[in-house]
């Protein structure tokens, strides 16, 4: 470990919060160890997004953790489903939406927090967001007070280490455009992200689900250009 700097585990999936949600743990003088999860998504070309980010963005470690959630499927980014196209505006769009993954930040967190035990690090960072989201239950911030409890009960750090477990969600209160502008002037080159719940055989984004209907209109609001392709048919 270098000297004087802490290691925190953060979860990074690929897309543009998680990226920047990394940018903010390494400005703020982190040792990034960065947890990846290949769990049976349709949007697997983020995995690659996030190797070639991890490297770019020289964390001490990158771990791809395996995970077969499609066995359980449930959404349509682990199933057979229809992920739903154009709806960011919709009257249909009620409700927590077809995409979310049941339990998967708890999943997720759950492995994270294991790891960080091994490293004796008691930072986690997660790039969840509860403005420009889409009603993902375990996005909110009481959510992630509630398992930031339970980590300090159930692990032997909280129990005898004398130091609590954090998990640092420093875009929960950001809109996208935000988030945008922060990771712009951290350095964050976006073109390396991928944000698609749909995208297209060559890895490019869909332009029409409502990842990448609110990554648009991020980029529209932050006045700042997307540098990913997108079809001729996409509204921005």
């Amino acid at each position: 470990m270098k000297k004087d700097r802490r290691p925190a585990v953060i979860l990074l999936s690929g897309g543009l919060d998680s990226t920047t949600c990394l940018a903010l743990a390494k400005k703020d003088g982190y040792l990034g160890f960065a947890l990846t999860f290949s769990y049976g998504q349709r949007h697997e070309f983020e995995i690659e997004a996030a190797k070639r980010i991890a490297g770019e963005m020289g964390t001490e470690e990158h771990l791809i953790s395996e995970i077969n959630l499609r066995s359980f499927g449930g959404s349509a980014l682990t199933s057979n489903l229809e992920v739903p196209k154009d709806t960011l505006d919709s009257n249909d769009a009620v409700g927590i939406p077809i995409t979310y993954v049941p339990a998967r930040n708890t999943i997720f967190l759950s492995f994270a927090l294991a790891w960080a035990e091994v490293l004796n690090a008691r930072d986690i960072f997660i790039g969840v967001n509860a403005l420009d989201y889409s009603g993902y239950p375990d996005c909110r911030p009481e959510y992630i007070k509630a398992f930031e409890n339970m980590s300090n009960l159930a692990t032997r750090i909280g129990v005898e280490g004398g130091r609590r477990i954090k998990i640092h969600t420093p875009l929960i209160a950001m809109t996208k455009a935000d988030i945008i502008k922060t990771g712009t002037a951290l350095g964050v080159d976006f073109s390396l992200t991928r944000s698609c719940y749909d995208p297209r055989r060559n890895g490019d984004p869909c332009g029409h689900c409502e990842a990448c209907q609110l990554r648009l209109k991020g980029f529209m609001q932050a006045g700042i250009k997307d540098g990913l392709t997108y079809p001729e048919d996409t509204k921005s």
